[in-house]
């Protein structure tokens, strides 16, 4: 894809999450969780503030345990190189109500914007299908964003995976709560139990 067809990143988690109604959105580290919190904060946001990899196995957590409700990761190439280990266990676990979508900028956005695998060799929906995700995919254009973004509110055929090439603007960070215990607390509140 040439590098000026990109999408915009904030366009994209925006259109994504506009009719998101209960679910539960796991931001990864960096710039995706800017990107959700731009989007609007939302009780039943997740942030992720220097766990990087464990942002497909925390929404995987979350989908096993609420099985009725969507469950969305959004996170960035570079958080799910760290993490793609946690695609065979999806594969293994078939959540029905998991979405894992990954902005893919071809860099590691949030160390100085070296270079990253999915630029070159590394196909991340492949991986994903090689995992036992059968629905993965690789998504293009904003018609393809709003048809997926219907997908994730389906509790009964997932998981499934999406790869959005986006483009690698360095935009104003939009901070959402680093508080840690707020965070989980606030979650577990929108969802009906008592702090921790």
């Amino acid at each position: 894809m040439s590098k000026a067809n990109l999408l915009e990143r904030r366009s994209v988690v925006s259109a994504l999450l506009e009719g998101r109604k209960d679910a539960v959105v796991v931001g990864g580290l960096g710039a995706s969780t800017y990107d959700i919190a731009a989007a609007g904060d939302h009780d039943r946001n997740f942030y992720l503030w220097g766990a990087m990899g464990g942002a497909v196995m925390i929404g995987l957590g979350v989908a096993l345990a609420q099985p009725k409700l969507p469950v969305v990761v959004i996170t960035g190439d570079g958080e799910m190189l760290m993490g793609m280990g946690s695609l065979a266990t999806v594969g293994l676990q078939q959540p029905k109500n998991l979405s894992i979508i990954v902005l893919d900028n071809e860099v590691y956005g949030e160390t100085g914007g070296q270079a990253s695998h999915t630029g070159t060799s590394t196909d991340l929906v492949g991986v994903a299908k090689a995992c036992g995700i059968t629905d993965a995919r690789a998504i293009a254009t904003m018609g393809e964003i709003e048809a997926f973004a219907k997908t994730m509110q389906d509790t009964s055929k997932g998981p499934r995976f999406a790869s959005i090439k986006i483009d690698a603007a360095n935009l104003e960070r939009v901070l959402a709560s680093r508080d840690g215990t707020f965070i989980v607390n606030r979650i577990r509140g929108a969802l009906g139990f008592g702090p921790i």
